[in-house]
């Protein structure tokens, strides 16, 4: 295996995909790792348990070329992004709020990537991306059992996460003017511990907690904005941790939250502004436009890189038919959509479904296949579907992480599935 390892070609990362069952996931200790950091005996049995789909048993094998690649879209993407013609046309059909740019950039970006013979293809950004805190536990708790395995490795994108993730919150923190360090930080999100990746904002409070920031799990409407004070319980609140997916802060149970945030009394990261710069599915069709980033000023080493962004049009009634009869070639999704919600491959959409996309702000984006991972569960070998997420900070990777599924997309209820640490041989 040592010699098959040393390829480092998309071959080899192919083989070990199919053929590798030597790790596993260590759960007895990634439950100790988690129940001590949380300082819980409780957390594993009460947030963890009735997740059995959250972690997969097995990693997933990317070669360096791959994470190279990835690395080089994602900074292709946010040069793009800075250009003021791409700007003017990302910001042209935002909501208002996202107007106002306050200085950050958008904490925890998330890059989402099938791998296949033609190199990584960009299917999605998001800036609520999930996953972040959990993943950088799973990586350290890998059980390698094959030593020429686990010597042909490498490094790991999580060794450093702790320090890179709060640099990031400083960074975002000092672009908003601000100095010294937040006092009170707040984990957003509508019900919070009903969301399934709360075990993640219990570790996200711990983290800010060990940099010496106080911090709160909070529902929005647990917030209040008063004399200029975004409170919660009374208490001003620093710096929001935004995990909501409201990503304009138009829902009446977020008006709070949001008069604070457009009265620059409080720092909010990620923020209306990088979604709309960023994560709205619709700049998929710009970056994909190899003659608009041309005319916009991108490099032609970015534009390059951005060949691995599948092209993307937005439906229209004037280009129904024509994408009706495409549409086996063709995935669509919701303009402002997240988690894979309302999304639909092509080959499967029927006539009553293909009226709501024609009449539901949709995007059309051109089919790229997801790789697989041979996965062994319960003594059964089953091939299961996989993307790779990179999340980011300044167009630099923080930590790498698969996700594993059977189905349409990503869903957390596979067997054998779920989050995979990533190994780059």
């Amino acid at each position: 295996m040592t010699a098959l390892v040393e390829m480092g070609d998309r071959a080899a990362v192919e083989q070990l995909n199919r053929e590798c069952f030597c790790i596993t996931l260590d759960r007895a200790s990634l439950h100790d790792a988690l129940r001590r950091e949380t300082n819980d005996p409780a957390f594993v049995a009460t947030y963890i348990a009735s997740r059995p789909h959250l972690f997969s048993n097995a990693p997933v094998f990317l070669s360096r070329g791959e994470i190279t690649a990835m690395a080089e879209i994602v900074e292709a993407i946010e040069a793009a992004a800075r250009l003021p013609g791409y700007q003017a046309a990302a910001l042209a059909g935002a909501p208002e709020i996202a107007l106002r740019d306050f200085g950050p950039v958008g904490a925890f970006m998330g890059y989402d990537f099938h791998l296949g013979a033609q190199g990584p293809k960009l299917i999605e950004v998001n800036t609520n991306a999930g996953g972040a805190f959990l993943n950088a536990f799973v990586g350290k708790a890998q059980h390698v059992c094959c030593a020429e395995v686990g010597v042909a490795m490498g490094g790991s994108l999580a060794e450093d996460f702790d320090a890179a993730a709060w640099r990031m919150f400083e960074t975002e923190w000092t672009r908003q003017g601000r100095t010294g360090r937040p006092h009170l930080a707040a984990i957003v999100d509508d019900e919070p511990e009903a969301q399934y990746l709360f075990p993640e904002f219990v570790l996200a409070q711990r983290f800010f907690e060990r940099n010496g920031v106080r911090a709160v799990i909070a529902d929005p409407r647990e917030l209040r904005f008063s004399d200029g004070q975004l409170l919660f319980q009374g208490e001003p609140v620093d710096l929001v941790y935004n995990r909501l997916v409201d990503f304009a802060l138009s829902n009446p149970e977020h008006d709070e939250l949001r008069r604070a945030y457009l009265a620059d009394a409080v720092v909010v990261t990620p923020n209306p502004r990088n979604h709309a710069l960023l994560a709205d599915k619709r700049n998929l069709t710009r970056l994909s436009e190899p003659a608009r980033l041309e005319a916009w000023g991108l490099s032609p080493r970015h534009r390059r890189a951005l060949a691995g962004v599948p092209r993307s049009t937005i439906v229209t009634r004037e280009n129904a038919d024509r994408l009706w009869a495409e549409r086996k070639r063709l995935f669509f999704k919701p303009a402002g959509g997240h988690g894979g919600k309302a999304v639909y491959r092509g080959d499967k959409v029927t006539k009553g479904v293909w009226a709501n996309i024609v009449d539901g702000a949709y995007i059309a984006q051109a089919f790229a296949a997801p790789s697989e991972r041979m996965i062994d569960h319960d003594g059964e070998v089953r091939p299961h579907k996989l993307d790779v997420r990179l999340y980011t900070y300044e167009g630099t990777p923080l930590l790498a992480v698969a996700r594993v599924y059977q189905g349409q997309t990503t869903n957390f209820r596979t067997p054998g599935g779920g989050f995979a640490p990533v190994f780059v041989i």
